[in-house]
């Protein structure tokens, strides 16, 4: 195990240095709140948001939250872009006693009104740039920052009495993940599930008041569990990206630089899109006036052989390059490694990803719950204090995924999750894949029988299949391959609009990480020797 980051082995008694001062997301951030009021926690596009400022508006929100019956337990919708409005409402539900429930406003209308009805959430806290997808939906709508609730159709009456204050164990907000069976499941995290991941991450990574996040991903996205709290429990600061900027990698670099970003979090995908415009050939110099300190890789799996660039340019140390390795029902994430030179030269194509947490253990088990000897592959299982509650209104599926452990293990809960690893003889875990056909895709979790059954419901079309395709230097994409009723040709005009109808259908029904970026005409489907599609043979 290298010595420079033998670290990983933090005693019980190092931990307790790092212990947050309370078991709850927004006491804490209070507390930060109360201690620097005049400090910004929020850069947004309307102008900086301090602690103080936060903790007002925040509190605002909850007080009237509680008023409408909000207390721990109660599932509150959130849907609203990145924005000072979506930390306000998550914080405001937080501080009532709710946990969110996070609905993406970009949502097609058959996904929303999915989450809706499966959340039964009885109000949605939104922000009037995304009141449209709510209307005319049942739940009453809490407009943030508007006094009183207006007139707003739906609106229970307001209750009086005292606030619950949440504990620990109360769930802090419910995120979908995709759905084998075309149906999305919400997996139930708590707050002490978040705040312990920061005292256990802590020292490693010593985040302070004197950090600046940028916010990336959607808050349907646990990745921004991450960048939201990373920033709000140690007083530092949170950048909101516009969705332009986000999606615009020219744009990333400046803001990176404006605004001197010192922690970024991001899929390796996007961070490859980042290199393209930092190692411009036509200017080698790009890299100058960046503040990073770390660059932190989730949401899918890591070659570090696509940092080659990176690493030859600024070698392994400034900003620290960093894999962890994640799943939304252990909180974020599970496992932590540095990425150093000699993975990127040396590299098999592999991806290594350390060392579990600290309050976490990783199992690699074979199919009959036995553990695997080093260097031999098997199933991760997981187990510690990262664990969520289970999936909402899903008692079987969470018997089958939050599972007892087998005997030789002593008696804890472990969480299936689908990847195979294997161990090293060193204690390193290396990642090999889905033990299924689960998909991840720039930092989504994506199950091909979602987008399957839904491109199967057009007509004109017997068969769908749903694979991932890499199109070069790292840069991976969904195909969806289409089976028509029908023998067309494949390169005619009825191929191209049964293409054209898949897409269309496509925009209509899935969210945009669920949308194939290609959709091709097959004949026939290879089939393998167990008869089951062999999406290794599709073509791109």
């Amino acid at each position: 195990m290298p010595d420079e980051w033998a670290l990983i082995s933090i005693s019980n008694a190092a931990r307790t240095e790092f212990m947050m001062s309370a078991d709850c997301l927004h006491t804490i951030f209070s507390e930060r709140a109360r201690s620097a009021p005049d400090r910004i926690a929020l850069s947004a596009p309307e102008g900086p948001v301090s602690y103080g400022e936060l903790d007002a508006r925040s509190d605002r929100l909850a007080a009237r939250l509680v008023g409408l019956g909000v207390r721990p337990g109660v599932l509150v919708g959130l849907s609203a872009r990145r924005s000072a409005e979506a930390v306000v409402a998550m914080l405001g539900i937080l501080k009532a006693g709710g946990a969110y429930v996070a609905i993406d406003p970009d949502y097609p209308t058959p996904r929303f009104d999915y989450l809706l009805a499966d959340s039964a959430v009885p109000i949605v806290v939104t922000a009037k740039d995304t009141l449209g997808p709510l209307s005319g939906r049942h739940p009453a709508l809490v407009w943030v920052d508007t006094e009183g609730n207006p007139a707003v159709p739906g609106a229970p009456p307001a209750r009086t009495g005292p606030r619950s204050e949440p504990s620990g164990n109360d769930l802090a907000y419910v995120i979908y993940t995709s759905g084998s069976t075309g149906e999305p499941k919400g997996v139930m995290v708590e707050h002490r599930n978040v705040v312990r991941l920061f005292e256990s991450t802590q020292p490693w990574f010593r985040f302070d008041e004197n950090d600046t996040w940028s916010l990336f991903h959607s808050i349907s996205f646990d990745f921004s569990v991450w960048e939201i709290w990373g920033a709000l429990l140690h007083g530092g600061r949170l950048v909101l990206l516009p969705e332009t900027v986000s999606r615009s990698p020219e744009h990333m670099v400046a803001l990176l630089r404006r605004e001197r970003v010192t922690v970024l979090n991001q899929t390796p995908s996007a961070f490859h899109q980042l290199l393209t415009v930092l190692f411009d050939e036509s200017d080698q110099a790009t890299t100058s006036g960046l503040a990073l300190r770390l660059v932190i890789f989730g949401g899918e799996r890591l070659d570090p052989r696509m940092l080659a660039p990176w690493v030859e340019r600024h070698g392994d140390r400034t900003p620290e390059l960093v894999n962890m390795y994640g799943i939304t029902e252990t909180t974020v994430h599970c496992t932590y490694r540095p990425v150093r030179a000699a993975d990127v030269t040396q590299g098999d194509g592999v991806s290594p990803i350390g060392v579990p947490l600290p309050d976490l253990r990783v199992y690699v088990l074979d199919e009959q719950g036995q553990p695997q000897p080093d260097g031999v592959p098997g199933e991760m299982y997981v187990a510690g204090a990262g664990l969520a509650r289970g999936y909402l209104n899903r008692p079987e599926l969470t018997a089958s995924r939050f599972v007892p452990s087998p005997p030789p293990l002593g008696e804890e809960r472990l969480y299936r999750s689908g990847d195979r690893a294997m161990r090293q003889p060193d204690g390193e875990l290396v990642y090999l894949g889905r033990m299924d056909d689960q998909l991840k895709i720039r930092g989504y979790r994506i199950e091909p029988g979602e987008i399957e059954e839904c491109l199967a419901r057009i007509p004109d079309v017997a068969r769908a299949v749903a694979a991932s395709r890499e199109f070069g230097d790292g840069d991976v994409r969904l195909v969806a391959y289409l089976l028509p009723v029908r023998p067309i040709d494949r390169q005619g005009q009825e191929a191209y609009r049964l293409a054209e109808a898949a897409e269309r259908h496509a925009r209509r029904e899935l969210p945009r990480h669920l949308r194939p970026f290609r959709y091709v005409i097959v004949p026939e489907f290879p089939m393998t020797l167990q008869g089951k599609v062999n999406r290794d043979a599709l073509g791109k």
